[in-house]
């Protein structure tokens, strides 16, 4: 497989970048409350910088509808870049428009600039193509050369993923170069044994990984509120807990999968059930199979997995050569259920081999917990694109670098 990097757009001194970031990122009062996606922008826009180009750098952040929204102002993250890079960073109140364009005109070799939220624009995520393509033509104007590196986004078909790259020289920057090589790592010849940990709420979320990987893991480990539908598959009870009942009969199908192709599915067998989904409900450990039988009856909550389950996770993890997480064990951002997470987050640090944490709620998941990037072999920046990935699915802002 091929994908154009840096290195292909030869020397980038004097030369404008238009670099696509993910910089997607949580704010609370106008304070970013997780700054990971800035930090992994950062070793792409530094060796830039380095090289003298004259570094625009673009993104998303939240679903304004295109138009401009205060909270989802990028003015926040150019600030905190400007803290983290080895260079000085402006930012522009607009995208396309006045002060875009003179900042753009004014910026010098080894400067950064960071234009206002591409979404504020309606040409970014426009289903039209003529409406798409007219937008990334006003981005393309301010790019000599384009660097694409929001690996977050690469599923998605939109104006500065997929269009702005066709119209000038584009490659993919270290961010994206980094997360291929781990998600290959993870679907080619991964060393053995090799354990999937997936939580999060649904299955229908996980359907496809789980049918993609099926063939090629020894272990997997189910969490997470998907766990009931499972359960319910085995002919239990789960009380009020989250459950798909229109997947039972495909849950049936994976287990009876998994059991030909001697792939060993873990379910949990104790939960922590709660009277609510509240921190301070009444709660208590029930096995799994008698869920409906604690104080709560079929109103209990399963809202966690149980302590027993989590060491029996823990120990699969531990003994494994390559584990993939991908979903929170609870709800973890209550500290009465996010005993689970922690313990799978904690069992992955100690991973003699590849640890992967997959993105989205799980990366949020390791930072709440207090637990270090470096503590884990790669945090994963795009949890949809890493699970599309795993899907085996097409992504249009991969294959627009070359990436077949």
């Amino acid at each position: 497989m091929t994908l154009r990097t840096i290195d292909s757009l030869g020397p980038l001194a004097g030369k404008r970048v238009v670099v696509r970031c993910d910089l997607n990122v949580p704010l609370q009062d106008g304070a970013i409350t997780d700054d990971g996606r800035v930090r992994a922008s950062v070793p792409t826009l530094d060796a830039l910088v380095a090289q003298g180009a004259r570094v625009i750098v673009v993104s998303h952040l939240g679903r304004p509808d295109g138009a401009p929204e205060a909270k989802y102002s990028l003015a926040p993250v150019a600030a905190r870049l400007d803290e983290l890079l080895d260079a000085s960073v402006a930012f522009a109140t607009d995208t396309v428009g006045a002060d875009a364009a003179a900042k753009v005109a004014a910026l010098g070799d080894g400067e950064v600039l960071v234009l206002e939220n591409l979404r504020f624009n309606p040409g970014e995520t426009a289903k039209d193509d003529a409406e798409r393509g007219a937008f990334a033509a006003q981005l393309a104007e301010f790019a000599d050369v384009v660097v694409s590196d929001g690996f977050g986004v690469v599923h998605r078909k939109q104006a500065s993923v997929y269009d702005l790259e066709q119209l000038r020289p584009s490659a993919a920057g270290l961010l994206i170069a980094a997360e291929l090589d781990v998600l290959d790592r993870l679907t080619e010849n991964p060393e053995r044994p090799y354990a999937v940990v997936l939580g999060g709420s649904k299955v229908s979320d996980k359907l496809g990984v789980i049918e993609h990987l099926l063939p090629r893991v020894d272990t997997l480990l189910i969490g997470g509120g998907m766990l009931f539908t499972f359960l319910a598959a085995q002919g239990h009870k789960v009380g009020s807990s989250l459950l798909e009942a229109d997947q039972i009969d495909t849950v049936k199908r994976y287990l009876s999968d998994a059991e030909e192709r001697g792939v060993t599915i873990v379910l949990p067998t104790d939960v922590v059930v709660a009277a609510s989904f509240s921190a301070d409900a009444d709660h208590v450990v029930a096995p799994a199979d008698a869920i409906e039988e604690t104080p709560f009856g079929a109103s209990g909550l399963g809202l966690d997995i149980g302590p027993n389950t989590a060491a029996t996770f823990a120990g699969y993890i531990r003994d494994s050569r390559t584990v993939f997480w991908n979903g929170p064990m609870g709800v973890f951002e209550l500290a009465p259920f996010a005993a689970g997470t922690r313990a799978v987050a904690d069992a992955l640090t100690e991973v003699d081999g590849l640890s992967v944490v997959g993105g989205g709620d799980s990366a949020a998941a390791v930072r709440q917990l207090g637990f270090a990037d470096d503590q884990f072999g790669h945090i994963s920046t795009g949890g949809g694109a890493s699970l599309e990935f795993l899907e085996g699915k097409h992504l249009p802002g991969l294959e627009v670098l070359g990436w077949q």
